[in-house]
């Protein structure tokens, strides 16, 4: 009698081919979140509630930590991809570019706000909270990086081209402080964040160019404000 060793794995060739896609998993997964008010605590029970097999999910993701990383990563390629949809975008200076980022980004961000509250809510701990947003850093960095050496490419004089490397961080920080800007805005529509994009945008463009201090004190006078009301 042949014997089988059921210890050993199927071949990939054999194993039947995946029905949920990774978009279907991330939204079984944010649903799974906004309804339970908890992240599952195993991939085997969040598969078996959504009948689904683990081998679909590790398709896609090698963990809920990778799920939640290629959350973000999708809100950042639907805002490009949205951008791009916009047949000026091409023809826009780089700061409307940067505009235009923010604006489409933090409505991608609306759409999702109460996934977005609880997941970034849920861990106390600032640094663990931000490990989901690695793959989102480095998009945004890229971003900015490639509309800096657009800039660049522009200025003839060495001496006015600006630091790849300092702009794209400021970018990323300028991103974070936006989404906590968002994260506490209470105004109807989130106005005050339309306003808090508009000025940070002037802001990091304006410190690369030769009249910083207006936009700065602008923008320091309008945080003073919302903070104090």
């Amino acid at each position: 009698m042949d014997t089988v060793n059921i210890n050993s794995p199927a071949s990939k060739k054999s194993l039947p081919k995946s029905k949920m896609s990774k978009d279907k998993i991330i939204s079984a997964y944010m649903e799974w979140v906004l309804l339970k008010e908890k992240a599952p605590l195993s991939v085997f029970k969040f598969c078996k509630e959504n009948n689904f097999k683990e081998p679909e999910f590790y398709n896609y993701f090698g963990s809920f930590e990778g799920l939640q990383m290629a959350i973000w990563n999708s809100f950042y390629e639907q805002t490009i991809t949205l951008a791009n949809k916009d047949e000026n975008y091409s023809e826009y200076s780089n700061q409307e570019k940067m505009l235009t980022f923010f604006y489409t980004f933090f409505e991608m961000l609306t759409l999702n706000r109460s996934y977005i509250l609880f997941t970034l809510q849920e861990h106390r701990n600032m640094m663990k909270s931000l490990s989901q947003l690695k793959g989102l850093r480095k998009n945004v960095k890229h971003f900015a990086a490639e509309l800096i050496r657009e800039n660049n490419e522009e200025k003839k004089l060495k001496v006015l081209k600006q630091s790849v490397t300092i702009f794209s961080e400021g970018a990323w920080l300028q991103t974070l402080f936006l989404l906590k800007y968002w994260m506490d805005d209470n105004s109807a529509g989130f106005e005050n964040t339309d306003i808090a994009i508009e000025k940070s945008v002037r802001v990091i463009f304006d410190v690369f160019n030769t009249q910083p201090l207006e936009s700065i004190l602008d923008f320091g006078k309008f945080l003073w404000k919302e903070n104090m009301a």
